[in-house]
C-alpha cells in the first residue's frame, strides 16, 4: 500500500485508489471505471506522455469537453509532476493563442471536433510539439500547420499500464487553473499543489462537517465507507467542477459527469438512475431549465438526493423556490470562491427553509474578509461596502503577469490577502452578503448599483425568464442601467412593469432604466453570464 505523505494531487490520488481499486469511482455517458481501471489508463497516458518528453514543470492542455479523458488527462500529468491546464472549447482564436502561448504548452490534448481550432493558430504555437486527438465521434478533422497528431486510444494501447515512479514529488508541485475571457485574455493562477489540497480541495472535509485533516495520512481514514455519488454538471475546464469532483474521488466517492450539452431531463434521468447523492448547478442557467422540464416531464424518483448545491453565479429566490417545492427532502447550499482564493464560504438551507434573494454566506472560511478603501476590516452592521479578500492559503501569483499580481495579491497588516473582485457587505452577525464582482458595477449618477442584485429581483417576474443587467453609456447619468430580457414563451416584457415589480425590492437608482429583448441569453458552457456580450447588445441602437 502507498504510504501518503504529502498532499500532492497524483500521491493523495495513489493512496486511495490503492485501498479501493474496485469501487466504482467515474460515469460518463456509457463508460464505467473503477479507481482500479482509472488509474490504469492514467497510468497509459502518464507513460505516453513521458515518452514524448514530458517531465516536471511541463505544461499539457486539456482541450476538451466533459469525458474520462479530461480527468485521465490530469491525472497522468499530475503523476509525472507536469502540470495540466484547462483551456475553454468556447474561446475565440485570439483568446486561444494567447493560452497556448502563455502557457508554453508542450503536448495537448484535443478532442477530434476542436481540432482545427488548434490548427488554425498553429503557426504561432513555437512550444506545442505533438497533439493527441480524442475520439469524440466527430468526423475526422483536417490539419496542416500542426507538427505532430497523435491518436490517443492507439498511444494508449501500446503504452504500459505499470506506475511511473517519479522522484521529488511533493506539495511544492503546481496546480495551475487558466480563468477569465469574458473580461480579458486568460490569466492562469498558479497554486502550490499543498495550499490548493485545502484551499480548494476541501482538504479532506467535502461536507463541512469533520474539519480539514491535519496530516496527509489523515487522508486515508476518509475514504468513505458508504454508498456516494456526486453529479458533475459544469464543465470540468472550469475550477469549482475540478475541485468538486477531485474532492470526492480523494474521499473514495463516485463522481458521475455530465457529457454533452446541458440537457435537464437527461440530469433528472441521470440522478434517478444512478442514484446521485448530491449535485451542483451554475446558477438560474441550469436551474431554471431543470424546474422547467420537473414540472412538465416529472415528478422523478430522485430519493436518493440529499444535498443540491450552487456556486459560480447567483441562484434567483423564485427559482430556489421552485426547486425546493420539487425536492421539499433535500438540503440546499450555496457556495462562493474563485480561481484566486479558493472556496470562501457557504451556506445552508435545511429542508423546509427560505431565504431571500441577495446571497448570503454565514459560513465562511477561516481568513475571509471583507475590506475598506483603506483596507481596514468593514464592520459589521455599518452597511459600508467592501471588497472580499482572503488569508492563508493562497495562489502563488498569476503566471506571466507580475502587474496583475501586485493588484490581486496585495500585503494587510503584514499578511498576504488576495482581493478576487468581488464586493460584499457584513451584517452585525458577521454573514457576509455578497453584491457581485466590482469591475461590473455600474455607476449611475454616482451611485453603485451591483448587476447580479438586480438580476436577482428581475427573474422573479413572471414575464421573465432570464435576464442580465449591464450599464451603458448616458449622457447625464454617465452610466444608464439596462436589462437585457430573455422572457418567457409567449409572454411580453414591458419595461414599465418591471420597474413597477423592482420597486418593491430596490432603490430607485437600481432599476432599469432602459431594456432589450432578445430570443435567448449567452452564457458560458458551464452557466455564467456574458457581460461583454450582454453590453454589445444593450449599446446597438
Amino acid at each position: 500500500m502507498t504510504t501518503l505523505t504529502s498532499y500532492n494531487f497524483a500521491d493523495v490520488w495513489e493512496a486511495v485508489c490503492d485501498r479501493v481499486p474496485d469501487r466504482p469511482a467515474l460515469v460518463v455517458g456509457d463508460r464505467r471505471l473503477t479507481y482500479g481501471e482509472l488509474e490504469s489508463r492514467a497510468n497509459r497516458l502518464a507513460n505516453v506522455l513521458a515518452d514524448l518528453g514530458v517531465g516536471p514543470g511541463d505544461v499539457v492542455g486539456c482541450h476538451l469537453t466533459n469525458s474520462t479523458e479530461y480527468l485521465e488527462t490530469l491525472l497522468a500529468a499530475w503523476k509525472l509532476r507536469a502540470v495540466p491546464v484547462n483551456v475553454n472549447y468556447r474561446y475565440t482564436a485570439d483568446e486561444l493563442a494567447h493560452l497556448y502561448r502563455d502557457s508554453a504548452a508542450v503536448v495537448s490534448v484535443v478532442d477530434r471536433s476542436l481540432l482545427e481550432r488548434v490548427d488554425s493558430i498553429a503557426d504561432g504555437l513555437d512550444d506545442l510539439r505533438t497533439v493527441l486527438v480524442v475520439d469524440d465521434g466527430t468526423p475526422p478533422a483536417t490539419t496542416s500547420r500542426l507538427r505532430d497528431v497523435r491518436d490517443l486510444d492507439e498511444a494508449l494501447a501500446a503504452a504500459s499500464d505499470e506506475r511511473p515512479v517519479v522522484p521529488g514529488r511533493g506539495d511544492d508541485d503546481l496546480y495551475v487553473i487558466y480563468t477569465g475571457g469574458t473580461t480579458g485574455l486568460p490569466k492562469g493562477v498558479v497554486w502550490r499543489m499543498g495550499d490548493a489540497f485545502h484551499g480548494c480541495m476541501g482538504g479532506g472535509d467535502p461536507m463541512r462537517m469533520s474539519g480539514p485533516v491535519t496530516a496527509p495520512e489523515e487522508m486515508l481514514d476518509r475514504i468513505v465507507d458508504f454508498d456516494f455519488t456526486f453529479y458533475a454538471l459544469a464543465p470540468m475546464m472550469h475550477a469549482a467542477a475540478q475541485w468538486v469532483s477531485f474532492m470526492w474521488l480523494f474521499c473514495g466517492a463516485r463522481v458521475v459527469i455530465h457529457r454533452g450539452p446541458f440537457d435537464a431531463g437527461e440530469v433528472w434521468r441521470t440522478i434517478e438512475r444512478e442514484g446521485v447523492s448530491t449535485t451542483t448547478v451554475v446558477g438560474d442557467a441550469m436551474a431554471r431549465p431543470l424546474c422547467d422540464d420537473w414540472d412538465e416531464n416529472g415528478p422523478y424518483e430522485v430519493g436518493s438526493l440529499f444535498a443540491f448545491s450552487n456556486g459560480g453565479a447567483p441562484l434567483s429566490a423564485s427559482v430556489r423556490e421552485r426547486l425546493q417545492a420539487a425536492l421539499p427532502n433535500v438540503i440546499f447550499t450555496d457556495g462562493f470562491g474563485s480561481s484566486e482564493t479558493g472556496i470562501q464560504g457557504s451556506s445552508r438551507l435545511q429542508p423546509g427553509a427560505r431565504s431571500g434573494g441577495t446571497a448570503r454566506f454565514d459560513a465562511v472560511s477561516e481568513g475571509t474578509l471583507v475590506l475598506d478603501d483603506d483596507l481596514r476590516p468593514v464592520e459589521p452592521g455599518s452597511g459600508v461596502v467592501g471588497r472580499v479578500g482572503h488569508t492563508g492559503y493562497l495562489p502563488l501569483r498569476y503566471h506571466n503577469a507580475p502587474e496583475r499580481t501586485a493588484e490581486t495579491f496585495v500585503e494587510v497588516d503584514g499578511r498576504r490577502v488576495a482581493l478576487n473582485g468581488d464586493m460584499a457587505m457584513v451584517e452585525e452577525d458577521g454573514t457576509i452578503v455578497l453584491l457581485g464582482r466590482g469591475s461590473l458595477c455600474i455607476n449611475t449618477g454616482g451611485e453603485k448599483v451591483f448587476p447580479e442584485e438586480v438580476e436577482g429581483v428581475l427573474k422573479s417576474h413572471p414575464s421573465v425568464y432570464d435576464a442580465v443587467v449591464v450599464g451603458v453609456p448616458h449622457d447625464r447619468w454617465g452610466e444608464q442601467v439596462t436589462a437585457v430580457v430573455q422572457p418567457v414563451d409567449g409572454a411580453a416584457v414591458v419595461l414599465e412593469e418591471l420597474v413597477a415589480h423592482g420597486r418593491e425590492h430596490l432603490a430607485g437608482y437600481k432599476l432599469p432604466r432602459g431594456m432589450v429583448v432578445v430570443e435567448s441569453i449567452e452564457r458560458s458552457p458551464s452557466g455564467k453570464a456574458d457581460y461583454r456580450w450582454a453590453r454589445s447588445v444593450a449599446e446597438t441602437p
